[in-house]
């Protein structure tokens, strides 16, 4: 398929078997130039691939790709970096630099003896999404300003990649919606969004041990919908601290995927300032 040694393929964030956030993760990626970076991940298909292009001890240097572009950072290629590090250099601490600032990451046995890993996010913020952006958003997704869940107001959340984020009030709407892919593609890249459109549904009180379902809108080559999203969960935890008040330290599952046929499931820690910790697992395909 290509021309980089030791490709590696694994699903991230599987809540059951078949579901789960593939992703690639080329280890040595020191000699590869930008086009066969971008090349490998267009051949390889999956929403993400990350590349290991420099090592000192367990710091290393990663950049991801998309089939069609570079993105600052990928919270499930992480995961999945993080775990085919550990097969190698065993259990412990990493620390990543990426293109979105430096990422630390644990990696230690579950309780099947499987790796789980964790990542904590750069310095998040939530800023406002304009009047205008939000019209033509909600326009995209056939929602109007009257079936969002009042209690979690329209912004955009960054914790490695900056997320709008979109709560639906029914979930028989959260369930229905249907968008076009070139139409959200273009907005994507007008905006200057990396990452995905978050459209989440929270049934329970948003308080701690909270389960929202998301569904990661990632319209790039064949894929409409993101499976398992860490860096949207972790913008998702910025969001709910730093924008709806939700008192910290506390933690909450993301559950992603099930709409795609690819059931997902994130467990992200909220600490009182910071960044946010999220964690999972991975699995080679």
């Amino acid at each position: 398929m290509t021309d980089a040694p030791g490709i590696l393929e694994l699903l991230a964030f599987a809540a059951e078997p078949g579901g789960g956030n593939p992703a690639g993760v080329v280890l040595e990626a020191a000699d590869l130039d930008d086009a066969q970076m971008q090349r490998i991940a267009a051949d390889l298909g999956h929403p993400e691939t990350a590349f290991v292009t420099a090592r000192d001890g367990r710091r290393i240097r990663v950049r991801y790709f998309s089939p069609d572009d570079e993105v600052p950072f990928c919270g499930h290629a992480t995961i999945a970096t993080a775990v085919a590090l550990a097969e190698v250099d065993g259990p412990g601490e990493f620390v990543f630099d990426t293109a979105a600032g430096s990422v630390d990451v644990t990696t230690e046995p579950g309780p099947d003896g499987r790796v789980v890993a964790g990542f904590t996010s750069v310095e998040p913020y939530v800023i406002d999404l304009e009047p205008e952006v939000a019209d033509r958003l909600l326009a995209l997704l056939g929602v109007s300003a009257d079936d969002l869940d009042e209690r979690m107001p329209l912004a955009q959340s960054f914790a490695g990649n900056l997320h709008p984020v979109v709560a639906l009030a029914s979930r028989d709407l959260f369930d229905s919606f249907v968008f076009d892919a070139a139409a959200m593609r273009a907005l994507l890249d007008e905006r200057g969004w990396k990452g995905t459109v978050i459209v989440v549904h929270v049934a329970g009180d948003i308080v701690d041990g909270l389960v929202a379902e998301a569904r990661n809108l990632f319209p790039v080559a064949d894929i409409t919908e993101d499976p398992a999203t860490g860096s949207a969960a972790a913008s998702l935890g910025a969001y709910l601290r730093d924008r709806i008040g939700v008192p910290a330290p506390f933690g909450f599952t993301v559950e992603q995927g099930r709409h795609i046929g690819r059931p997902s499931v994130l467990a992200v820690e909220v600490p009182p300032v910071g960044g946010i910790r999220v964690r999972g697992g991975a699995t080679p395909i």
